[in-house]
């Protein structure tokens, strides 16, 4: 009978990636995007009032790693109305390019993309497990977003008894 000694795998040689500079990087960008959000908000309202949109209403649901927006609904006053074909100028940073990038979206497009936007920022992961579902209100008027969200979870309650 012989003996077989288990063999391990040689360590991994330690990561060569400077986390902290990517980091550095990804927060520098953070700041970036969220300087470019005031200015894309403006152009949104200045477009939704020059429309005779009161406010917008977004609804999103999401769960088990997926989410998305369900509705979009613009009014004037409590009449729903159908988006205009205007287009407005959104700047935006993609991944590749540290570049800002103006791109013509239509107002609808930009509405949903503030919305992912927020929805990433103060809620990151929304769409994973249980998820969670919500809407926002884009009040023209008073050049304001407005989110109710609701989050999602299991929960459980331990009892123990001894007798």
């Amino acid at each position: 009978m012989s003996k077989i000694e288990p063999t391990l795998a040689a360590p991994m040689a330690p990561s060569r990636i400077d986390f902290a500079a990517v980091l550095a990087r990804q927060s520098e960008r953070d700041a970036r995007i969220a300087a470019l959000r005031p200015a894309n908000k403006e152009r949104l309202f200045d477009g939704l009032f020059a429309a005779g949109i009161t406010h917008v209403t977004v609804c999103f649901d999401g769960y088990g790693d997926s989410g998305q927006v369900e509705s979009i609904v613009a009014y004037a006053g409590e009449t729903e109305v159908a988006f205009p074909k205007t287009q407005i100028a959104y700047a935006a940073l993609t991944w590749d390019d540290p570049e800002v990038e103006m791109r013509a979206l239509s107002l609808e497009d930009v509405v949903e993309q503030l919305a992912y936007d927020f929805l990433s920022d103060t809620h990151g992961g929304w769409e994973n497990n249980d998820g969670a579902y919500g809407e926002f209100c884009f009040d023209a008027d008073a050049r304001s977003i407005h989110l109710e969200f609701n989050e999602r979870f299991t929960s459980s309650e331990l009892y123990t008894h001894d007798f």
